[in-house]
């Protein structure tokens, strides 16, 4: 890999002193050369990030991307994290992923919880409205923890307008549960549901919020096809205008 990025960067080196080289009227036949260069390179950074992360059999590369897409379009006072949430997977299987990005390390992957009314074994259903008791989709940055009705949480402040923006006002956060257990998954083939929030195993939650907390970012993905039609970050490469705080 090192070696094949390297070839990368001398390839790179002399197509850029070849553009810069170039009469004015020639750059603008390139122009579009240029854009797919980048697009590609960045794909390969990326690639390079999911692999040395171990993430192959574990995480689908393409929600991978959607969240690094988002990671490195959006301000956040703690970058060194990514988390992921990957509600196309069953409630059963491990579907949040704590990434070290600046280590290039996988750091849990563990149980979370989706809501009652968007499925039961798998999530389908999804929503911006309180009291909908479902789950919500998009970007969030993590704020403070707290001490509250569902014990120590994990505020969470939905990024995407109209898809997740209500999740303060809804109470939306990460918090623990005992029906979030690999005991349960195992012996009834799916693990209990929440009102809407991500929750987690009562065992891993104080670590996990005292890890998250301070404004990383969490990525919720799911096979949700309004949500790739209304999302800025689902349509990022054609939409230059952003909704996203």
């Amino acid at each position: 890999m090192k070696i094949f990025l390297l070839a990368f960067i001398g390839v790179f080196t002399l197509l850029s002193n070849s553009i810069s080289n170039s009469a004015p009227g020639e750059r603008n036949i390139n122009s579009n050369y240029d854009t797919n260069f980048d697009s590609e390179n960045n794909d390969l950074l990326v690639k390079n990030i999911y692999e040395r992360c171990d993430l192959t059999d574990k995480l689908d590369f393409n929600v991978f991307k959607l969240a690094m897409d988002g990671y490195n379009s959006i301000d956040a006072p703690n970058k060194n994290l990514l988390s992921i949430i990957d509600y196309s997977k069953p409630s059963n299987e491990k579907r949040f992923f704590i990434i070290d990005i600046e280590n290039h390390k996988l750091l849990y992957q563990t149980l979370v919880a989706h809501g009652k009314k968007s499925g039961f074994l798998n999530a389908t259903k999804f929503s911006n409205k309180s009291g909908s008791h479902k789950s919500c989709l998009g970007f969030f940055r993590t704020d403070n923890s707290y001490y509250g009705i569902r014990g120590y949480s994990l505020k969470l402040e939905g990024l995407e307008e109209g898809i997740n923006d209500n999740a303060r006002q809804r109470g939306i956060i990460i918090h623990g549960a005992n029906y979030v257990d690999e005991r349960i998954a195992s012996g009834n083939g799916v693990i209990g549901r929440s009102h809407g929030c991500p929750a987690v195993s009562k065992k891993l939650s104080k670590e996990i919020i005292n890890l998250l907390k301070g404004g990383s970012l969490l990525f919720i993905y799911a096979d949700d096809e309004l949500y790739k039609e209304k999302s800025v970050l689902a349509n990022l490469h054609t939409n230059e205008n952003s909704n996203l705080n």
